[in-house]
């Protein structure tokens, strides 16, 4: 096709100043996502979770519904993504990962 490029050609003609504002922007979009976009991201269906959690894909499309959820039920999701829950608390002066949640997934 006439007129078209490919990402990585416009990519190498982009000043370091502006790949680098992009790669900024990319980071940014990366660390705060909803549910549905993190598995997206992770390329799962709904019906891969629902397989690797023992549950129908109704009860994952509610999951990533809900604005509330038990910590366990997250850790579970984010498990059957293929990662690990961790919580952190945030402070002015500080951050501190909880480790109560972390207990939690070693006693099942």
């Amino acid at each position: 096709m006439t007129g078209h490029r490919s990402f990585n050609d416009l990519r190498n003609r982009m000043s370091p100043e502006r790949r680098a504002r992009n790669d900024e922007a990319t980071k940014a979009i990366l660390e705060e996502m909803a549910l549905h976009e993190l598995r997206v991201a992770r390329e799962k269906t709904q019906q891969d979770v629902a397989r690797a959690l023992h549950v129908k894909q109704p009860a994952v499309a509610k999951l990533e519904q809900r604005a509330d959820i038990y910590v366990s039920n997250l850790r579970r999701y984010i498990e059957a993504l293929g990662g690990t829950l961790e919580i952190t608390a945030k402070f002015p002066d500080a951050s501190v990962n909880i480790k109560n949640f972390s207990e939690l997934a070693a006693e099942k």
